[in-house]
């Protein structure tokens, strides 16, 4: 990944931190009909965030430690 995040990316990854989101929250808050603008996939496959089932709650999205470095280095 180059240094320069894409603000985006960085706006999804903040908002998966402030605390874990279910799936479905993730998928109904961040869908595009746009095949350009993959947000939460780009952020995924970067390894920002990270799927989780936990017991009793379901599936969740929850940022990484790369996530968690990622905020930092850009002041977030």
């Amino acid at each position: 990944m180059s240094e320069s995040a894409d603000p985006l990316v960085l706006d999804f990854v903040e908002w998966v931190a402030r605390e874990p989101r279910a799936y479905a929250e993730v998928i109904a808050t961040w869908k595009t009909s746009c095949p350009r603008l993959t947000i939460w996939e780009d952020a995924s496959e970067r390894g920002y965030v990270a799927r989780e089932t936990i017991a009793g709650v379901g599936l969740i999205i929850a940022v990484t430690p790369d996530g968690e470095r990622l905020l930092r280095a850009h002041g977030r």
